[in-house]
């Protein structure tokens, strides 16, 4: 667990900018705050989480005054408009962006839950929705612009001492130890195999089979190496999409010899695509990596999963 101290009041200033999409209000002793992302290697997909020791010796005279946000051209928190969450997942695409950013999250009596960052604040948003509904009401959203991790770091900081400031506390779900908000991962099912070993003889086409699996399986994904343990880069990254979308999925790996010896070529043969990782839905083709990726992003694979 990475580990930052923020005991001074002074701030640096990013070139980074934060665009508000969505317009509210924190002085304690020594907290220690933890972040939760949704979404490894590109703070992409996965969860971790990070704690950082914020200390302030307020008095009563500068108990009021806001602290300077870290990331330039950026709005203060309580400048950030509220946001009502709709109680339709749907139309969640609609009102909260895809986009890196930091994100507030509050319940419906008005008090903040949560402040977390992402690289996709709607499907954090939809994951807080369907986990956490009662304390999911209303979102403040800030979108930073070419965000590294440490400017997405820096927005998260930049709104969590300005709370701290405000209220005098941390919010309950960023206090050391509280796990409510930290997306937990989903336990792997085992890959599908055509065949119990390599010795065996198989009594009917390879190609009948590979058709027979895409269609008894709403989605099947043919990827290089287990969906536990991805063999590629572009292979982490469907399993990663897949699993954040919630949807239940199949996985074949194509680099098992003993178990689905020959499968590479002739799944190539088969779709008329030459490269894996490779995704079916409701019997069709969908694309590989980079096609899947764009469909995550706009919301279109959402509404595919739906059908």
């Amino acid at each position: 667990m990475a580990a930052m101290n923020l005991s001074s009041p002074t701030h640096t200033t990013s070139s980074s900018s934060l665009r508000l999409l969505s317009s509210s209000r924190i002085c304690t002793p020594s907290k220690t705050l933890c972040f939760h992302s949704t979404h490894v290697k590109d703070l992409s997909f996965f969860s971790f989480t990070s704690s950082i020791s914020l200390k302030s010796k307020l008095t009563t005279n500068n108990r009021a005054r806001h602290l300077t946000l870290v990331v330039s051209a950026l709005g203060k928190l309580s400048e950030t408009e509220l946001v009502s969450v709709p109680s339709e997942s749907d139309a969640l695409s609609a009102v909260f962006p895809s986009a890196s950013g930091v994100y507030a999250v509050y319940d419906k009596n008005g008090d903040m839950q949560f402040v977390g960052l992402s690289r996709n604040i709607q499907a954090s948003i939809l994951y807080h929705q369907k986990s956490v509904p009662e304390l999911c009401a209303s979102i403040k959203v800030g979108v930073v612009d070419n965000p590294d991790r440490t400017a997405l770091t820096q927005a998260w900081k930049s709104w969590m001492e300005e709370h701290i400031e405000v209220s005098g506390k941390v919010p309950p779900g960023n206090e050391s130890g509280n796990t409510t908000w930290v997306r937990q991962a989903p336990k792997k099912k085992s890959d599908l195999r055509i065949m119990p070993g390599r010795n065996v003889q198989l009594t009917v086409p390879l190609e009948e089979l590979i058709d027979r699996m895409v269609k008894e399986n709403k989605v099947v994904a043919f990827i290089k190496g287990s969906r536990s343990a991805p063999q590629c880069g572009f292979s982490q990254r469907v399993v990663g999409i897949l699993d954040s979308e919630g949807v239940d999925y199949e996985s074949v790996d194509v680099l098992d010899e003993e178990h689905n010896g020959g499968l590479r070529e002739t799944l190539k043969s088969y779709s008329k695509w030459p490269t894996f990782p490779q995704v079916f839905v409701n019997g069709e083709l969908v694309g590989g990596c980079d096609i899947l990726s764009s469909m995550h992003e706009t919301g279109e694979l959402s509404g595919l999963f739906k059908k």
